[in-house]
């Protein structure tokens, strides 16, 4: 399956409770150094989007 990104980049998706595992623990990674807060916003967001996307596609594969 595919989903598109926050960029508008298709991902391909081979296995999609491993993706939401990934997604879930890069939503929590930050950088120690301070510096790179701008930068860990939008990694933050990014993630977050793709595990929102993974999760609810995984709720719909389950209800049907």
């Amino acid at each position: 399956m595919k989903v598109t990104d926050l960029n508008g980049c298709l991902i391909e998706v081979s296995n999609l409770d491993e993706a939401i595992e990934i997604t879930k623990q890069y939503t929590e990674y930050q950088h120690e150094d301070k510096s790179f807060s701008d930068f860990d916003k939008i990694q933050k967001a990014y993630w977050k989007d793709m595990h929102e996307k993974l999760t609810a596609i995984k709720r719909e594969l389950t209800t049907l």
